[in-house]
């Protein structure tokens, strides 16, 4: 994406509409958005005609851009939202039973999901979900290993080689030795980019390392669950101090993640390495678990599909649960 193109999602302009301004939502807490148009930053909510359209999604996130109306005093109402060109989301539960879209963020370039080496453990299968997700919404991704001073530069090479080797970039970062931090900078630089992954793998505090002074609130980890306290509480894009300027996502750590809206037949597409073989398949719709001369299940055998990657896929397609 150019610096202009990242420019133009933030930077609000007047829209024809009498006192209307188009602004980006920088920040949603409690329902209040803090929007970003050429009269400053406004304290918005939503006109009570948006609040009574049912849908099966979230009205407003952090990254739509909206049409408000400013009513004095720094404040102003959410009249519209413009249809969204890209989004990260997950499956959320919604009123008796049913399911909903939780969109986490929208209009963004790309996706950084952090995992850790080390406390808390490294959980493939979750990352195959966050992977998932990010393929079937075509957002480019860069995965980022922290805490690699845990286990040393080589083992966590071996944790995040399967994920290199179909084509995803891997980041190697530390924030107590620093390695990895000016690498993985330059690759926000003029982007749209959102911060997502487990809780307690050190999101926040890669984002004080990557621009330093951002001061976000950060936890340590509990050591008798092995699982993260919730540092970030409001979602929000966090302006970046740098050539070509960026913006964050800064989101709250998310355990679990559900997809949402992604039919069985489309899962094995998601599933970049297995591409190459879809087409091979003797039946046609076959679903890659027990059909007979199946090219993907055959790939498996020579090794050229990790059986770690197919065995997600298949806890996947039989709907199992997800690891928190």
């Amino acid at each position: 994406m150019s610096r202009k193109a990242a420019a133009e999602l933030i930077e609000p302009t007047l829209t024809t509409t009498t006192n209307r301004l188009t602004g980006a939502v920088l920040r949603a807490q409690s329902g209040f958005f803090w929007v970003k148009t050429e009269q400053g930053v406004l304290e918005c909510r939503l006109r009570g005609r948006l609040k009574k359209e049912r849908q099966a999604t979230d009205l407003v996130v952090i990254g739509d851009q909206v049409e408000v109306t400013p009513v004095g005093n720094g404040q102003g109402a959410i009249e519209a939202v413009l249809p969204r060109r890209s989004r990260l989301a997950r499956r959320a539960a919604g009123p008796r039973g049913a399911y909903k879209e939780d969109v986490i963020v929208a209009n963004v370039d790309q996706v950084l999901l952090v995992f850790a080496c080390a406390k808390p453990e490294f959980t493939p299968r979750m990352l195959d979900r966050y992977l998932v997700i990010c393929e079937h919404s075509e957002l480019p991704v860069i995965i980022v290993a922290t805490k690699i001073d845990l286990v040393g530069r080589e083992m966590a090479e071996a944790m995040f080689k399967p994920y290199e080797q179909i084509g995803y970039p891997v980041a190697y970062t530390s924030i107590v030795s620093g390695e990895g931090i000016a690498e993985l900078r330059s690759q926000l630089a003029g982007k749209i980019s959102v911060v997502t992954g487990k809780s307690g793998v050190g999101k926040s505090s890669l984002l004080n390392a990557i621009q330093p002074g951002l001061n976000l609130r950060t936890g340590e980890v509990s050591e008798r669950l092995t699982k993260g306290r919730h540092t970030t509480t409001v979602a929000e894009l966090i302006p970046l101090d740098m050539p070509g300027g960026g913006y964050v996502a800064d989101t709250p750590g998310i355990r679990e993640i559900g997809l949402w809206n992604l039919p069985a037949a489309d899962l094995a597409w998601c599933f970049r390495e297995f591409r190459p073989f879809l087409r091979d398949c003797y039946f046609a719709g076959c679903t890659h678990l027990h059909e007979p001369h199946c090219a993907v299940r055959a790939a498996v055998e020579r090794g050229e599909i990790t059986a770690a990657r197919y065995d997600s896929y298949t806890r996947l397609m039989n709907n199992e649960d997800t690891p928190s």
